[in-house]
């Protein structure tokens, strides 16, 4: 049967009316995911003496007390984990449990590490944190699948159509979520923040629920295995899964007893580098050993150098919820008017909204101007693309690396030095960031395109796991000027590089499309 069947009537905006039912799932986990991470550094950072100045009473407002190199490395093990546990998320949902009952699993687990983070001791917010990743790994990338399913295989362009509105989702709740999380966590309570991630969550999938039978039999199970098979494949898998989970929490467990003499950075700097050094060898086993064309290997060669770039690329995008978000705590007037009820101030992590906002706004607009240049033979290549994303991040923080060598103590600079850079930083990623699908379903050997779809979100995840380590160990040692300086020079580097490459780059992917001489 289609797994389009029951699901073609135009309910929601000309769109079969499931796709309500994601996107109302995505904008919710989304403003989850984003509030509490908007909170994660700033409440890591913050003294554990620390108080609160409400209604002219003292109240307590004690954060961890972490270095910001430690809390830094811990944002960044997290964020990239996120992704990581995307891919035996996928796994689980393609092989055991179809991608409905993954979303639904996965978003229970994210709002049972929201509560658990909502509780206020050291140790429920790191088992919120697992929490947190193992459900985002379960629900992030199957709700985008059954996305997909939803439309007849003949619809490619109501399919991208659907995408597009299903994207808003997301970014409306990225940007709703932080104004909620950051009100609350920092003008009263870190925890009631991460309570109220929780609550949102819990909202997505009452409605999730509720609207599930929209869907159709999009997401349900395709498998041609006997139930018997399914039962083996689920106990092994986990029985795996534990192993590997008990594992590791006893090596957490020695480091925190001090039994192994490693710091969280040090292992983040271990597993930055172990990923990059074992996609590495994927790539040579694929080009030497994987028995594909001339033509198949060109194409996984530009693959590989777009991983490279685009974990450039989110390295420095993803200091957003890191030295920025610091930089918007402790160098940014942030004063208010009197007459604004509720606020003396405007909170840090309200900033991280800007992004959401830009992409609302200006993804109409770069999605007519690609139609536009393309109608006229003039649509720059994916590697242009490329170079061209890294290029608007680097302006973006030439801008705030400006900002900051004015900024001291006595003179904090205006809110508009972090308006200008996110609209760069933005518009860098409508550049570089649809850029992975479109190579990687292009450019890959049939019989690989999972994996290389996988191996782009580890791109990603590497992008963030070294943000955090950057940002720590930077700040840590230097001025914020200083840091946003030499990232400066590095993206920009980068991108210049990737821009005179970019002719070469495109040469080798028509050759990739190729058919090989017989």
């Amino acid at each position: 049967m289609d797994p389009a069947a029951n699901t073609s009537a135009r309910g929601f905006v000309g769109h079969p009316r499931g796709l309500a039912t994601l996107f109302f799932t995505e904008m919710w986990e989304r403003f989850s995911y984003y509030g509490m991470r908007a909170l994660l550094i700033l409440f890591m950072t913050e003294a554990t003496t620390s108080t609160l100045e409400r209604d002219g009473v003292t109240v307590p407002h004690a954060g961890l007390g972490l270095d910001v190199a430690t809390a830094g490395a811990i944002y960044g093990l997290y964020t990239s984990l996120v992704y990581i546990m995307g891919l035996p998320g996928g796994w689980v949902a393609d092989n055991l449990w179809g991608q409905r009952k993954a979303v639904f699993v996965g978003g229970c687990i994210i709002t049972l590490g929201h509560f658990t983070m909502a509780v206020p001791t050291t140790s429920t917010f790191f088992l919120g944190l697992v929490f947190v990743i193992l459900g985002t790994g379960l629900l992030k990338p199957n709700v985008s699948t059954i996305v997909g399913e939803l439309y007849p295989a003949s619809a490619d362009a109501r399919r991208d159509a659907g995408f597009s509105i299903f994207y808003m989702g997301i970014n409306l709740g990225a940007f709703l979520g932080p104004l909620v999380t950051g009100w609350l966590g920092e003008g009263y309570n870190w925890h009631w923040g991460f309570g109220a991630a929780g609550v949102g969550m819990l909202f997505g999938l009452v409605q999730y629920r509720l609207t599930e039978g929209y869907l159709g039999n999009a997401g349900l199970l395709k498998t041609g295995d006997e139930p018997t098979v399914t039962r083996r494949k689920s106990l092994r898998f986990f029985a795996a899964f534990g192993l590997v989970a008990t594992l590791v929490a006893v090596f957490g467990w020695l480091v925190s007893e001090g039994v192994v003499a490693i710091s969280i950075q040090e292992i983040a700097r271990v597993l930055g580098f172990t990923v990059l050094g074992l996609v590495a060898l994927y790539f040579v086993y694929v080009w030497l050993f994987g028995g594909h064309t001339k033509g198949e290997v060109r194409g996984t060669i530009v693959i590989f150098w777009l991983f490279l770039l685009v974990a450039v690329f989110w390295s420095g995008f993803e200091q957003a919820g890191t030295s920025f978000n610091l930089f918007a705590r402790d160098a940014t007037d942030r004063s208010l008017p009197e007459w604004i009820p509720f606020l003396s101030e405007i909170p840090a992590a309200f900033f991280q909204s800007i992004n959401a906002l830009f992409i609302i706004i200006l993804a109409p607009v770069f999605g007519g101007l690609w139609v536009w240049l393309d109608r006229r033979g003039r649509n720059p290549s994916i590697p242009l693309k490329a170079a061209m994303g890294l290029l608007g991040l680097a302006l973006g923080f030439l801008v705030i690396a400006w900002g900051a060598a004015n900024a001291s103590p006595g003179n904090l600079v205006s809110p508009s030095w972090l308006v200008v850079m996110y609209f760069l930083h933005t518009v860098g990623e409508l550049c570089i960031s649809p850029i992975g699908l479109s190579a990687v379903t292009k450019l890959a050997p049939v019989s690989r395109v999972g994996q290389m779809m996988g191996v782009w979100f580890v791109g990603a995840a590497l992008g963030n796991l070294f943000a955090g380590i950057i940002a720590g160990s930077g700040l840590e040692n230097q001025e914020s000027s200083e840091l946003f300086r030499s990232i400066t020079y590095v993206i920009g580097g980068v991108g210049i590089f990737a821009l005179v490459l970019s002719r070469p780059v495109r040469s080798l992917m028509d050759r990739g499309k190729e058919p090989d001489a017989v």
